[in-house]
């Protein structure tokens, strides 16, 4: 059962979504680490989401596009994915400009953005600290996204933003990582899935030149390219 949670912390009301068994409850223990981190900033800032950022998009849209962790600042704050920090500028930026999104996108989960055959989650759904979730945390999470890419039936193609959501989606999938490493721009087929590699659309990565705006969009040309091909 999902844990209810004081109406200062939820998220913003939005359509009732048919994924939300697959996400951990507002209070999930699991990550004892995360979890104290989560009441720190509870504590600090009472009118933040501050717990596991759920999904965003529709159930049965083909593409899934799996983030590191949620922002302090940004998802920990808002709680929908990448929404109030400089990556939500470029994902959602980019998915509109490619059809995945539609409306304008303010930071705000009250902003009417809409996502169209495409879903974002993260492969940790609390915020760690410094950004930076350990291994064991990254293991124990891995279940959700497991659970959510096994219920969405029409799935096809998942974009990973960084190392380690591509790597965690390799294990979630069951492939060996010496068969599918990382790479920017890199395209592998796993079980019947298409997975498509990019750098973070982080400020940092932007900010030193990794990733590129243009890089950014090669991407998702390619998985709007496959997408389209496979209708």
């Amino acid at each position: 059962m999902i844990a209810q949670t004081p109406a200062s912390t939820r998220a913003p009301s939005r359509p009732r979504d048919p994924l939300i068994a697959q996400e951990p409850g507002h209070d999930c223990p699991l990550c004892p680490r995360l979890a104290a981190f989560r009441a720190q900033w509870r504590a600090a800032e009472p009118s933040w989401f501050n717990g596991p950022v759920p999904g965003f998009g529709p159930a049965d849209a083909r593409l899934l596009i799996v983030g590191l962790a949620p922002g302090v600042r940004g998802a920990n704050r808002t709680g929908r994915p990448f929404t109030g920090d400089y990556a939500g500028d470029l994902l959602y930026g980019t998915l509109i400009d490619f059809g995945f999104a539609s409306g304008t996108y303010r930071a705000d989960p009250r902003d009417g953005l809409q996502l169209h055959d495409a879903r974002i989650v993260n492969a940790v759904r609390c915020v760690p600290p410094e950004n930076k979730p350990t291994t064991e945390e990254i293991r124990t999470c891995r279940p959700f996204l497991a659970a959510t890419i096994a219920a969405m039936p029409r799935l096809a193609a998942i974009v990973a933003l960084g190392k380690i959501a591509h790597d965690s989606v390799v294990v979630t999938l069951g492939e060996k990582m010496s068969r599918a490493r990382f790479g920017h721009g890199a395209r592998r087929e796993i079980g019947g899935l298409t997975l498509f590699g990019s750098y973070h659309c982080s400020r940092y990565n932007t900010n030193t030149g990794v990733l590129t705006p243009a890089m950014f969009q090669a991407v998702f040309r390619d998985v709007r390219a496959f997408l389209d091909a496979a209708a």
